[in-house]
């Protein structure tokens, strides 16, 4: 598959007709190549069918609990909480999601610029990358609610100005990842199809979006059908290991009625050559601290 080149042109038309349609991506998923990093030939070809792969441990034993009792430390300063950044839980009012970390706390930024993790994100996007959005996800036990079916890039293309899929998202495990927790679920080989959603998008999405999907999310009937024809991937994993997705992946994860919390660190890397500009489907953009206007390459 050739690489159309980045343009302002929309070519992935979202959120404006009636009924919803179902796009060939036109971009690459990988970029790079085996030579470019230290993932090999095996592990790109198999993220360009699926749209992911996994890592069995990124991080040490020493550096997760460092991560533990930071996240800890967080959910219970009530500064954090009452920071705009931060997203609760809509009944519970327990932290859901802090955004920007990588810019707030210097424990979490370092993890966004270390080699282990950058150095991937250049070798699948095949450029230098910055950091178009970061957070760390609570899920708490009991009361961690669902994220529903969605492709991050419709989001990012349609509110943040995103004019390719040419990003890819790290997801570090600070708790086990069960099969009953909550985990990541993915439709691998749905990233190679666009959905367009139907509906605009309504002033300030982001504040309902973050809690909740609205705008953006795929119909019943397209969703059943990518089931059918995909399947669905539940990544369990053990803490300290993580996983790589494409931006266009259909991806989702059940509530969390366990007692067993599942918290990850999120880091969304978007190549360079593919900076956000206007807003394709929205009448502004959403603010920095959810889609980042500083394209400072990451771990430079």
């Amino acid at each position: 598959m050739t690489t159309a080149p980045v343009t302002t042109q929309d070519l992935y038309p979202t959120r404006a007709g009636s009924t919803p349609e179902v796009l060939p991506r036109q971009h690459d998923v990988v970029h790079g190549s085996a030579a470019d990093g230290p993932l090999d030939q095996s592990t790109l070809t198999g993220f360009a069918d699926n749209g992911y792969l996994t890592i069995d441990q990124l991080i040490s034993d020493d550096e997760l609990q460092v991560f533990r009792d930071e996240l800890e430390r967080l959910a219970n300063d009530p500064d954090v909480k009452a920071d705009e950044r931060t997203v609760v839980e809509a009944k519970s009012d327990e932290v859901r999601s802090i955004f920007d970390i990588h810019r707030s706390n210097e424990i979490f930024a370092r993890i966004a610029n270390d080699p282990r993790v950058v150095d991937r994100a250049r070798q699948i996007l095949g450029s230098d990358v910055y950091i178009h959005q970061s957070r760390i996800n609570y899920k708490p036990g009991f009361v961690g609610k669902e994220f529903s079916w969605h492709s991050d890039f419709e989001t990012w293309h349609a509110e943040d100005g995103m004019p390719a899929p040419r990003a890819v998202s790290i997801s570090i495990s600070l708790t086990d990842n069960y099969s009953f927790n909550g985990p990541l679920m993915i439709m691998p080989g749905s990233h190679r199809h666009y959905i367009s959603c139907v509906g605009g998008t309504p002033e300030d999405n982001y504040r309902k979006s973050l809690v909740m999907q609205g705008a953006g999310t795929p119909d019943a009937q397209t969703l059943t059908e990518f089931a059918d024809r995909f399947g669905i991937d539940v990544l369990e994993g053990q803490a300290g290991g993580a996983i790589m997705f494409d931006s266009n992946c259909m991806h989702a994860s059940n509530g969390n009625v366990t007692p067993y919390s599942r918290s990850n660190i999120f880091i969304v890397f978007n190549s360079v050559e593919n900076t956000t500009v206007e807003p394709f489907a929205a009448p502004e953009p959403r603010p920095e601290f959810v889609g980042s206007t500083d394209y400072t390459p990451a771990g430079r």
